[in-house]
């Protein structure tokens, strides 16, 4: 059960999409001066060393964010996400990777309250050592899906929410739907984002036909698949849902979407942006 760990995987196309979703979306909900609730139910370590002998094992960033590390593009929301990675990185040369939750603080103000799970014994301790030095910043090694049922409704009364499991178990797929709607039906208003991967096909769909059963409204889906669909090895593809999207969302994707598929997919490579349940 806690066998996955992100720092194998740091950096591939599956998190430029995710981060550049994620980063619009905080970059968006930071505008408003009232205080913000993040909250990342399975938020790993936090921060990736691309030399490191994990990410060195697998080498994934190289066809990820290795391919747009020194590229510009007429999309401005994409130089904004490759200009973030950079500030992570002290020199011109790509070797440090942000997760989720070092992105997250990158846009928390002093009034925002960060809240960050994770049950991996040894991420758990990167993350509080990454995760360290500010008062807002809550990091918890317990269940996530647990975790942020039980912080909603926030005191500050605006959220925004990262459901992020590695799917190790297959329960996980429906377990995201069954938690959204519980989340959903304690404080509607919140932004939630779901990342997920391209496996098994059929998995994805019975996830976006629970959430289109579930009652929830405004709900869009983004995905960058690397290759078509198959059943001979892993991941394809991988996508991301946001119910209560920021309004321009979608227009981004719509730019930014293909543009990733020319500079990280094969000829059989494709994408989605999908409005799957109207406002």
């Amino acid at each position: 059960m806690l066998s996955y760990r992100h720092s194998f995987h740091a950096g591939n196309p599956a998190d430029v999409v995710k981060h550049l979703v994620l980063a619009q979306v905080l970059s968006y909900q930071t505008l408003k001066d009232k205080p913000l609730d993040y909250i990342d139910t399975h938020s790993g370590a936090g921060f990736f060393e691309l030399a490191s002998a994990d990410a060195q094992k697998t080498q994934e960033y190289l066809n990820g964010i290795a391919k747009l590390y020194q590229h510009r593009s007429e999309h401005q929301e994409l130089n904004d996400y490759i200009d973030l990675i950079k500030s992570f990185n002290d020199t011109e040369q790509l070797a440090f990777y942000p997760g989720s939750p070092k992105i997250a603080e990158h846009f928390l103000r002093r009034q925002d309250k960060g809240w960050f799970f994770e049950l991996h014994p040894r991420d758990l301790a990167l993350l509080q050592e990454n995760m360290s030095g500010k008062r807002s910043i809550r990091v918890r090694g317990e269940d996530g899906f647990t975790g942020l049922v039980g912080l909603l409704p926030p005191a500050s009364r605006r959220a925004c929410v990262l459901i992020d499991p590695p799917y190790e178990i297959k329960d996980d797929y429906d377990t995201v739907v069954k938690t959204l709607t519980k989340a959903y039906q304690r404080f509607a208003t919140g932004t939630y984002m779901i990342w997920y991967p391209v496996v098994d096909r059929e998995r994805i769909e019975r996830m976006e036909e629970g959430l289109i059963a579930s009652g929830m409204r405004n709900i869009q889906l983004f995905e960058l698949a690397t290759e078509a669909d198959t059943d001979v090895h892993g991941m394809t593809a991988s996508g991301m849902i946001v119910i209560n999207p920021p309004w321009k969302l979608k227009q981004t994707m719509d730019k930014v979407l293909p543009e990733l598929v020319n500079l990280l997919s094969d000829s059989s490579g494709f994408y989605r942006s999908e409005q799957l349940v109207a406002e």
